[in-house]
């Protein structure tokens, strides 16, 4: 391809893909910042959105923002361009979480089911069916977490039932401790407020089986005030992790964690998170099974499943902050 310009509008078509992430409890924990001399686009933590009770090491935040980042990279793909991605690219700006670079042609076509499932995916917290997860799905799932140098593995049944067991703990938990019950129903949002935080409408009901523990937002004291209804017997569950548990793991984790939620839209797929035992450190360390001498980290537990799609969650207005730029740019391809 020649020469090609950024303009305003697609500058927003990208920070409007990459806003599209999913974060913890939709706090959209990122600020951007566009260097129209290199073109780069630089992704920054919004420490004032971090949730010091739930996530005190910033580690969910970092994976909001690595999947805001994965999101970003298939977006400069999308539109021609390469791009040259660094984590964590100035040590003396701890806040600088990763900085995308729009190079030359990109060197392999996207994949344009992945762009366009930027803009459908949503999380799902309501029942699935029975339809089980197609062999050749599954394994592309785990394909693509690999491919950001993440593990995905699928437990056998008696091992999800541990798992659940876990979060469910961990649910527990966060509802009796009055300081994460009160951060978590206070991103918890009206409809007239939603441009951060959690819309009533999109929260679902929780299971009237008592089998998959989904996150009461509300952290209500009594479940019978709570919507209920029968999740699926037989739930499908994922879990992500890496080898080690740096900064440089969480960012690669979220990029795992959001190709694995494009590709499952890409097929059809329903996801919500249950990250709730991750939030105490030793659930978490019992979410992964050790091997040997290794031992890796979990980082998020994922629900798969065929079912309703779940409502939008609304996300605030892409725009970088910063120098903006200006008319257009010519870039080399």
């Amino acid at each position: 391809m020649g020469s090609a310009t950024l303009d305003v509008a697609t500058l927003e078509k990208l920070l409007s893909a990459a806003v599209a992430a999913p974060s913890i409890h939709n706090t959209q924990p990122w600020r951007f910042r566009v260097d129209p001399d290199t073109v780069t686009l630089e992704i920054r933590a919004a420490v004032d959105r971090g949730l010091r009770h739930t996530d005190p090491a910033g580690r969910a935040l970092h994976l909001s923002v690595g999947c805001a980042l994965f999101n970003l990279r298939v977006a400069v793909a999308h539109f021609g361009w390469e791009p040259v991605t660094r984590l964590l690219p100035r040590p003396d700006e701890p806040d600088l979480l990763a900085a995308v670079r729009l190079g030359g042609t990109a060197r392999a076509a996207p994949a344009p089911d992945l762009y366009d499932a930027v803009w459908r995916r949503h999380s799902s917290r309501f029942p699935f069916s029975a339809r089980p997860l197609p062999t050749a799905v599954a394994t592309e799932l785990v394909e693509a977490a690999h491919s950001e140098g993440a593990l995905l593995s699928r437990p056998e049944p008696g091992e999800t039932d541990r798992l659940l067991d876990l979060t469910g703990q961990a649910e527990h938990r966060n509802t009796d401790d009055p300081d994460r019950a009160a951060e978590s129903r206070r991103w918890v949002r009206a409809a007239d407020r939603q441009e951060l935080g959690m819309p009533t409408e999109v929260l679902g009901p929780q299971d009237s089986r008592e089998r998959i523990p989904m996150r009461d937002f509300g952290a209500h004291r009594h479940p019978a005030v709570l919507p209920s209804r029968p999740f699926e017997k037989r739930p499908s569950i994922a879990v992500l992790s890496t080898a080690h548990d740096r900064r440089t793991d969480w960012l690669r984790a979220g990029q795992a964690l959001e190709h694995v939620l494009l590709v499952a839209t890409a097929h059809g797929l329903r996801a919500s998170l249950l990250h709730q035992a991750l939030e105490w450190p030793d659930l978490r360390e019992q979410l992964v099974t050790r091997s040997g001498a290794r031992c890796d980290h979990a980082q998020m537990v994922i629900r798969l499943g065929y079912g309703p799609e779940g409502p939008p969650t609304p996300r605030r207005e892409a725009r970088p902050a910063g120098q903006p730029a200006e008319g257009t740019r010519p870039l080399a391809r």
